[in-house]
């Protein structure tokens, strides 16, 4: 009777592992096939069957870890592991060291900003500060920006090696932004008009670290007829500022680039 006893501790104990592997799985898979996606897709993404998968998302949907739309059924990342993730990220210097900046800069320009970061599906909003006139947006923390078509998107193809772009995101022909980049990288700055949301203007900069590397862009986001994007605007000038001091914080040595 003891034997049992003391056999049945590590079988429980190696149960409870089995469990959390394939818990972190799941969650692993959520993010591959984000923003979101059906049960069928994540079973057949994780060759887990369909009926364990489901006991395992129950379970997740019970703590917040994922969420499932009531109108289509499918599943993504709750918000729990939205602040499990929200506290890994928080130990990246960039994010500790800029959070503080963009909410000084929403305050001073009265407009939305946000910090995005390099992720591994691209330019990723990490931290987002909402104006009191802000308008209904779809960029919300954790959105995932277009690469060429974004401001924030422009900003870090202007940085990133164009070897490493082709190699993460298989793009290999930046011709068509080739001169949007050479202005950026003159001018420090970007500003679209209306082109991922129509009426609604963009402006970026780009953050670097110790390495001269581009770790983060802030981009502010405005209503297209009041918002002025222009470089030499007050609202630019601004912008280049808190990049420069967020840069210096990181130990970049901006004059040497």
């Amino acid at each position: 009777m003891a034997n049992e006893i003391t056999n049945a501790v590590p079988l429980k104990r190696q149960q409870k592992v089995q469990a959390a592997e394939l818990s972190t799985d799941i969650l692993k898979g959520l993010a591959d096939l984000a923003p979101s996606t059906t049960l069928s897709s994540l079973s057949e993404h994780l060759n887990i069957p369909a009926s364990k998968l489901h006991r395992y998302l129950q379970a997740l949907l019970a703590n917040g870890f994922a969420e499932q739309d009531a109108e289509t059924s499918q599943y993504k990342l709750g918000p729990t592991a939205l602040y499990v993730a929200a506290a890994a990220l928080g130990s990246l210097d960039v994010v500790k060291v800029a959070t503080p900046y963009v909410r000084q800069l929403c305050l001073d320009i009265q407009e939305t900003c946000f910090l995005a970061i390099w992720a591994n599906k691209g330019p990723t909003v990490i931290h987002l500060e909402e104006a009191p006139k802000a308008f209904t947006m779809v960029t919300k923390v954790g959105s995932v920006l277009p690469l060429m078509e974004s401001s924030t998107g422009q900003v870090f193809c202007s940085y990133i090696p164009e070897d490493e772009l082709k190699k993460t995101h298989g793009i290999d022909n930046l011709g068509k932004i080739r001169a949007k980049i050479l202005k950026i990288r003159e001018q420090g700055i970007n500003g679209i008009h209306g082109k991922v949301m129509t009426g609604v203007n963009a402006m970026s900069a780009p953050i670097f670290d110790i390495h001269q590397r581009i770790v983060g862009v802030i981009t502010v986001i405005g209503m297209q007829d009041t918002f002025d994007v222009n470089f030499d605007s007050e609202s630019g000038k601004l912008l280049c500022r808190t990049v420069r001091e967020v840069s210096y914080k990181l130990g970049c040595n901006l004059d040497a680039m």
